[in-house]
């Protein structure tokens, strides 16, 4: 009898280290698909059916007053992307876009609520509180361009307000040392 290989035999031996990386690698793998999967929707064209066979089940789904569905794929904390797309009331994609962007990214100002940059940014890729401090910082991984990547912070005060943004290279993007 031949022995069988399951793949969660496979993760089970894994360490935890070996693990995370793993997931980070198939979750990469996922989001490096995108590209390809916004190629062939069409604004006017594609209908929601369509997105979900390209992108799968929305993280979440906002219905508004005039019947427009905006569907929320965020590729956080492993990809470089978030994804809000919004269906027409005639059930055809009215827009794509990708959120972390330059554009974006500098339109976030102190002064701004939580919501205001949950709704430009998307769902971050972590979120830390900092009791003593009384501030919450947010985070996004995002490229500036494909050979590079940064995350870029928001820092709100007790009130929900952002204080200060700053951006710095992903240190998981560093190589590893020793290998």
């Amino acid at each position: 009898m031949k022995p069988r290989f399951y793949l969660g035999t496979l993760v089970t031996k894994l360490t935890p280290t070996r693990a995370v990386a793993l997931a980070a690698a198939c979750l990469a793998l996922l989001s490096a698909c995108d590209p390809a999967r916004v190629d062939r929707l069409e604004e006017g064209v594609s209908t929601e059916q369509q997105v979900r066979q390209q992108f799968g089940e929305p993280v979440s789904v906002t219905v508004g007053a005039d019947g427009t569905r905006t569907l929320e794929y965020p590729r956080q904390p492993e990809g470089w992307t978030n994804y809000r797309i919004q269906i027409g009331a005639d059930g055809k994609m009215s827009s794509l876009r990708q959120l972390l962007n330059a554009d974006n990214l500098a339109r976030v100002q102190p002064g701004q609520t939580q919501a205001e940059v949950r709704e430009r940014l998307g769902r971050p890729a972590a979120t830390q509180r900092f009791g003593l401090r009384n501030e919450e910082v947010w985070d996004w991984r995002f490229r500036p361009n494909p050979n590079e990547s940064k995350i870029v912070s928001g820092t709100f005060d007790a009130g929900g307000r952002v204080l200060a943004t700053r951006t710095a290279d992903d240190p998981r993007a560093a190589p590893a040392e020793g290998r």
